[in-house]
């Protein structure tokens, strides 16, 4: 079973994990940069297959506030952040709204 970075993230800071590179490297072999497993409001787990659109909630870089962009992979930071790529650049993942369909 797969186990998507956000689900990483959960857990590092749950039970404040705190590993260095080469237990970083074992879990991400479960990973794919290509999925993003999701919680929805009414707590459903949800597989998000890259590329899925997100609503920028505030300026960040080259994107504006309210603009619709495309997620092209889902990375993970050696401190266990989610980083969304979006047109080749690295973004935090809470800049931004997963507005995919099936997420409802």
């Amino acid at each position: 079973m797969q186990i998507g970075s956000l689900q990483i993230n959960f857990i590092a800071k749950s039970f404040r994990i705190f590993m260095n590179k080469k237990e970083l490297i074992e879990l991400l072999k479960f990973s794919s940069p290509s999925q993003l497993y999701i919680i929805t409001w009414n707590n459903l787990l949800k597989l998000l297959i890259c590329p899925f659109k997100v609503l920028v909630k505030v300026d960040i870089g080259l994107l504006r506030a309210n603009e619709v962009v495309w997620v092209d992979e889902v990375k993970v930071t050696l401190d266990l952040k989610t980083i969304f790529i979006i047109e080749n650049k690295a973004y935090y993942y809470y800049h931004f709204e997963i507005l995919d369909q099936d997420v409802e």
